[in-house]
């Protein structure tokens, strides 16, 4: 198996640190809102990552966590927490908050059909969070800012920068620097201090003073509570490359040693007709949005899967109804081993898919080759072998209706084989019209009467 590793900037033989056993963290949601549809990017490719690497025969321990508080509505530690400021848009505490949208998010993932890692919240591990700070300030890697807070000294770590390839000396005396005090234009805050004259909804004692955790720092404390000092799959968007995957490297180390991860795996975005989504815009669409349309969560899946992990996606409403139309088709697929013989030869085509997701999760490869030995088994006449279907399920989550037609549809069925026999096409398509209503389609061909349901 090979995966692109961002650290070196090349695609990799995938080889884990012990053994058979695989450790991957993944860079949960931020639950201060309803998530979008390019918030599901990564989660659908990593939930695919997992499932080929425990096909091939690994032990995965995933764990992701999950951001409820410290996420300041700017990477470089100005601005107020996601979660207050949805609180107090609300009207509600940032614990009620996070309550809703964890739950939205976790119902929206087993919509999709994602295996759910092991959760872990941030407010759950302030204790080792906390803890994690006073071993850096033991070291030397800390600072304080009064009426700020505990910050990390990046230029105590010579490599700093080194997954974005930063260059720090070339950066803009102002980049990433809006809080007075800081030595040096990356440094980052590790514990935030509450506001003056104001009491926060989420804020805990320390030995620096009342306050929060930073963002970066969940995940390295939940990371080595987790997973230990090193690991060996990080996941997460493009757009952590630069801070917060950056920063999360630097405290880790600073404490461990080199190598938090030894494979770096990130995902690129995807655009809403071409654009970057935007609330003003009016192009930031939920999954509800796409329900409420008629579309199926999967064919939005489908569509995700239809580009590689690492190129950038584009979603429309007539692309996502070409992907609707390909599941249509998967399903009509399905429907057909109830109905005739399997094909036998299959064998070359799943070993086509299986290559495909083990060549860097190449998704738009393995999609392909589904779609081509569907075409295949046609023309020979047979119904696709089940072991494609078990695989589909397998390794893409997508799992297909598979029970026979109700004694209702089947009743139906013979009815209009009697109509067209006895050349009565009124009622022969009477009945189709019947079984539209009721959900299934009918074609007619070598093997008589095919039914497929309408919808997947």
């Amino acid at each position: 198996m090979k995966l692109y590793n961002t650290l070196t900037r090349s695609i990799e033989l995938f080889k884990p640190i012990h053994g058979s056993q695989v450790s991957m963290y993944t860079c949960g949601l931020t639950v201060y809102s309803h998530p979008h549809i390019g918030n599901w990017v990564a989660y659908i490719y990593w939930d695919i990552l997992q499932r080929i690497l425990t096909h091939h025969g690994y032990d995965v321990k995933r764990i992701q966590n999950i951001t409820d508080v410290g996420h300041l509505t700017s990477d470089d530690d100005a601005g107020e927490d996601k979660m207050q400021v949805r609180a107090a848009k609300e009207g509600k505490t940032a614990w009620d908050i996070a309550d809703t949208y964890s739950s939205i998010a976790l119902n929206e993932s087993q919509e999709l059909g994602l295996i759910t890692p092991t959760l872990i919240r941030a407010t759950s591990c302030i204790d080792k969070q906390i803890e994690f700070v006073n071993q850096l300030e033991d070291k030397g890697y800390t600072y304080i800012i009064k009426d700020e807070g505990v910050y990390f000294d990046t230029s105590k770590l010579p490599d700093y920068g080194k997954l974005a390839q930063l260059d720090i000396d070339g950066l803009d005396a102002g980049a990433r620097v809006s809080v007075d005090g800081k030595r040096n234009p990356t440094d980052f805050a590790l514990w935030k201090f509450s506001p003056k004259n104001a009491k926060r909804d989420m804020e805990w004692e320390s030995p620096w003073g009342v306050g929060f955790p930073g963002w970066h720092l969940e995940c390295s404390a939940i990371a080595h509570e987790s997973l230990g000092e090193h690991i060996d799959i990080h996941t997460g968007g493009i757009d952590h490359i630069p801070v917060h995957h950056t920063n999360e490297i630097a405290q880790s180390e600073a404490l461990y040693g080199p190598n938090l991860a030894k494979y770096w795996v990130h995902a690129n975005h995807i655009k809403v007709n071409g654009t970057k989504m935007s609330k003003s815009l009016g192009n930031v669409y939920t999954l509800e949005d796409i329900k409420e349309k008629g579309y199926s969560v999967v064919a939005f899946k489908l569509l995700i899967l239809s580009k590689h992990y690492r190129t950038e996606g584009n979603f429309s409403w007539e692309i996502l109804e070409s992907s609707q139309n390909r599941l249509q088709n998967w399903q009509a697929q399905r429907d057909k081993v109830w109905q005739i013989d399997q094909d036998t030869e299959h064998q070359q085509a799943l070993q086509r898919i299986k290559e495909s997701l083990y060549d860097d999760l190449d998704t738009p490869k393995a999609l392909a080759a589904i779609d081509e030995y569907f075409d295949a088994a046609e023309k020979r006449q047979k119904a696709p072998n089940i072991e494609v279907f078990n695989t589909i399920e397998t390794l893409l989550g997508i799992k297909l209706i598979d029970i026979d037609a109700p004694d209702e549809i089947k009743k139906l069925l013979e009815m209009r084989s009697i109509a067209r026999d006895s050349k009565n096409w009124e009622e022969s398509d009477n009945i189709r019209q019947q079984l539209h209503e009721l959900g299934y389609g009918v074609s007619d061909g070598p093997h008589g009467q095919i039914w497929s349901r309408i919808k997947a």
